[in-house]
């Protein structure tokens, strides 16, 4: 006889209902060398960006395994996850939050908009924010347009974390050939102190340029003289090595 093997537990079964079994399914898979290593990755050292974050060690990978098992875990348990110090709790959760999304009608994508916008506190690295910002933030500001004026607002807070929101969450956007919004919040970045706001705003200048090239090189005309270099190098990642070059000469 053939010997039989564990299966894994069926997505919405009595056992995936709670928060308690994810976290103990991301405790199995820790990986000690990378919870060493992802501490000094995402910056969680004294005055960093991530300052006191805690990691498991857990790949990203792993982590979309278990959120696709845990599929369909109710929003006051996916609050347990996102609300917890340790990162890859965080990151799960919204993994899930952003699967249900995906798949969810109008009115349930409502519900779990407004959770997330509750749930900002836990939104506190770069890798949380991309997950979440284009695909629960943007997806549903497509269908409420009138409630784009949020991002403008972020852009403008304190939070570091809220403006990398307010210009990643437009990628949705992008995707369907609307920038407006993106040249506005970016313009309004262009001054932004931190290193991760140019990153993040370049990138999303080059998505606009893969898709509608004179309307970046509009802005770069009007712009790269001021723009952080890092920002700029991103933004003309994609440009032929003439118009690269004559725009970091500007």
């Amino acid at each position: 006889m053939k010997a039989s093997r564990a299966k894994e537990p069926a997505a919405g079964s009595a056992g995936t209902m709670s928060a308690e079994p994810i976290m103990k399914e991301l405790a199995q898979a820790a990986d000690p060398e990378k919870a060493a290593f992802f501490p000094r990755f995402f910056k969680t050292g004294p005055g960093e960006y991530a300052e006191g974050d805690r990691f498991l060690g857990v790949t990203v990978p792993e982590q979309r395994r278990i959120a696709k098992r845990h599929r369909d875990t109710p929003l006051p348990e996916l609050a347990k996850l996102v609300g917890s110090p340790i990162h890859e709790h965080r990151l799960t959760g919204f993994l899930i939050l952003t699967e249900q999304f995906r798949k969810a009608d109008e009115e349930t994508r409502a519900r779990l908009f407004e959770f997330c916008r509750k749930q900002l506190a836990g939104l506190n690295n770069w890798d949380l924010v991309d997950t979440v910002a284009p695909k629960i933030f943007g997806e549903h500001l497509i269908a409420h347009p009138e409630l784009r004026k949020m991002l403008h607002t972020f852009a403008r807070d304190s939070s570091l974390w809220k403006r990398r929101i307010a210009i990643i969450a437009t990628q949705a956007f992008i995707r369907r050939g609307d920038f407006e919004d993106t040249l506005a919040i970016a313009e309004r970045l262009l001054h932004d102190p931190h290193d991760l706001i140019h990153k993040a705003v370049g990138w999303m200048l080059r998505e606009v340029g893969e898709r509608d090239l004179p309307r970046l090189e509009d802005f770069l005309k009007r712009h790269a003289g001021e723009m952080p270099r890092t920002m700029l190098r991103y933004a003309i990642e994609k440009l032929s090595p003439q118009r690269r070059r004559s725009f970091m000469e500007r």
